[in-house]
């Protein structure tokens, strides 16, 4: 007899898979491997699944269990938001504020190296708010207007960051060392432009992908963050303050380009957020629930929350094309 049951989460939806202990409190190590054979069929259908009602035994367990699909867990190199590791391989979720609202996104897709596989375990869910929503990569590939899908496709996105200054997380705590040599060496290995500026402080340039081709389904999706770092994400009133302060765009700790350096214009990411947001699944945590995504296929947010919350994450496989 099977110790789980497999069916979609939300009805007339095949995203996301629910995986669900037929008992309550059965160990997630022990059905592991049955769940290979399970993901290895239905990861890159669906785009994500979810674990519910089993036992997991905290962030090492959480470690474990990542690590057991077969691949070492990926450290959060180049991040652009504040982590802290948990442990081995294994972070919290972006430390934002509760009431900031993140945006959909596939997890560094404003890089050409990101995971393949990403995990969420929600250890104490919000008292309020605090999903993680999730949206289909492919299905927003193929609702994106035409014009915009084929200029992102054709010109990639250009990412310009500005470290420190009290606007944006550390270029040490960016890179993990406080070596400009070792910035230099990672930045010249990963075809990143730098530059150092007065004060030692660090801008960086690089071209990405504004779309993707998933290596083993070979399907096209939607796969850059230009909607997260371009400045039309700010509030307008910080959007103002901040160029007061910095003097003009290429001065923000962030901001999107196309990748051939022009502009792209506030409307063009309006249609993309809505697009996005057209696309939003969410669905509450309950405690114990692990979310494992194909994080090309499957973008993810989070909610504002209230009360305490604990998600941490792990991410695996890197991608075949970096």
């Amino acid at each position: 007899m099977s110790a789980f049951s497999i069916q979609p989460l939300i009805d007339g939806r095949r995203l996301p898979l629910l995986l669900k202990a037929e008992e309550v409190g059965q160990s997630l190590d022990e059905v592991l491997p049955m769940l290979r054979s399970i993901i290895d069929r239905h990861l890159t259908d669906c785009g994500g699944i979810v674990f519910r009602d089993f036992s997991l035994n905290g962030p090492d367990a959480f470690r474990a269990f990542a690590a057991g699909f077969g691949h070492p867990l990926l450290t959060y190199e180049f991040g652009s938001t504040p982590r802290s590791q948990v442990t081995s391989g294994v972070y919290t979720s972006t430390e934002y504020p509760p009431h900031q609202h993140i945006p959909l996104h596939n997890e560094q897709a404003y890089t050409r190296d990101w995971p393949m596989k990403i995990w969420f375990y929600c250890m104490q869910p919000a008292l309020e708010g605090g999903e993680t929503p999730i949206a289909d990569s492919r299905a927003i590939y193929n609702d994106m207007p035409a014009d915009i899908r084929e200029r992102f496709a054709d010109k990639g996105v250009m990412y310009v960051r500005n470290y420190g200054n009290g606007l944006d997380v550390d270029w040490q705590n960016v890179f993990g060392t406080d070596s400009q040599a070792e910035v230099e060496a990672y930045c010249a290995d990963h075809d990143i432009e730098c530059e150092w500026m007065d004060g030692g402080e660090l801008r960086t340039r690089q071209v990405c992908q504004g779309t993707a081709r998933h290596p083993v389904t070979g399907e096209w999706v939607w796969f850059n963050q230009a909607h997260l770092f371009h400045v039309s994400n700010l509030d307008p009133e910080v959007r103002e303050s901040l160029l007061d302060v910095v003097g003009d765009e290429m001065h923000l700790p962030r901001n999107a380009f196309y990748g051939d350096g022009s502009r792209i214009d506030d409307e063009t990411l309006s249609a993309v957020r809505a697009t996005l947001d057209k696309h939003k699944i969410s669905f509450p945590w309950q405690a114990g629930d692990v979310v494992m995504l194909d994080n090309m296929l499957t973008a993810h947010a989070r909610v504002p929350f209230k009360g305490p919350r604990k998600v941490i994450v792990a991410m695996a496989e890197a991608n075949p094309q970096s």
